[in-house]
């Protein structure tokens, strides 16, 4: 007797736990060549809400954590990733139609980019921060600090090493993020939530939504609770970035633009990608005292 496909509905990962879209709707996933492969949840305003309110929820104890104990815990899922190296190549292989040489490079590159990320985290507040020259009797700090909740447009081409390069930076110097996977290639990030769900990353920490930027983001541009807002998934759509950011300028939201076409995810990140997301706070305090 034929044995019947077992389907997968992909659903929403909000505050650590899977829910379907308050909508109800959902939408097609196909593969490079337009094969069906399975229905993914449509997000909605609403949903776009709930994720805000898990991450704003999650903020104060993320933020708070040693950096060295971040920096673990984002170690810790690119643990789990390569666990689960398989179920990542087969995703990208559907979603970008890679062969499966330049498939193990992908997923290679965003392991090493977690990795890579994680080991900033307890040294960027030397390099960033500062011990000021002062005229007076006088210490001078500067520090940074995490800006709060991040929404972050992914990358609508490299579904997983851009995702990876947009969230990584963002989470490891203690914001929390609400993501919009890419429409056409959400696979690798609903397999990347199941990796956060199973590892050492709090809930509401990362909040990934499937559906369109264009739908979702408006709403994320101007959602009061939202700090800053990673614009990587408008690039090359010129009249939504405008839009996303006249939104934001609003609420004086942090913006990082979309850059003016599709960029090189394989090539080493700047530390632009984790101070963009930093306030530095200076502190006075007198000597002998």
């Amino acid at each position: 007797m034929a044995r019947i496909d077992v389907r997968k509905t992909y659903k929403l990962f909000i505050g650590g736990a899977f829910p379907r879209s308050e909508s109800g709707y959902s939408y097609e996933i196909t593969d490079a060549r337009g094969q069906f492969v399975a229905n993914a949840a449509l997000a909605s305003r609403k949903d776009a809400r709930d994720a805000v309110v898990a991450a704003r929820k999650a903020a104060p104890g993320w933020s708070g954590r040693t950096a060295y104990n971040r920096a673990q815990i984002v170690y810790r899922v690119a643990e789990l990733m390569e666990d689960r190296r398989p179920q990542f190549v087969a995703a990208v292989r559907q979603s970008e139609g890679l062969t499966a040489a330049r498939a193990n490079a992908v997923v290679d590159a965003a392991i090493d980019r977690l990795v890579w990320y994680a080991g900033w985290a307890d040294k960027l507040t030397q390099v960033v921060g500062n011990a000021n020259p002062v005229a007076g009797p006088f210490f001078n700090l500067t520090t940074p600090e995490p800006t709060g909740v991040v929404a972050v447009l992914a990358p609508q081409e490299s579904a997983l090493l851009g995702l990876v390069s947009v969230v990584a930076p963002a989470i490891v110097t203690g914001n929390t993020v609400v993501v919009v996977s890419s429409y056409a290639r959400p696979l690798p990030a609903v397999t990347f939530a199941e990796v956060l769900a199973t590892s050492d990353v709090p809930g509401g920490v990362v909040n990934i939504l499937t559906g369109s930027a264009a739908t979702i983001g408006p709403w994320l541009a101007s959602h009061m609770d939202v700090n800053a807002i990673d614009l990587a998934g408008a690039a090359g759509d010129e009249e939504l970035t405008v839009a996303l950011e006249v939104a934001s300028a609003d609420n004086l939201k942090r913006v990082r633009r979309a850059p003016s076409g599709e960029p090189d995810w394989t090539q080493t990140p700047t530390l632009d990608a984790m101070t963009d997301f930093l306030e530095l706070k200076t502190v006075w305090h007198p000597m002998g005292v």
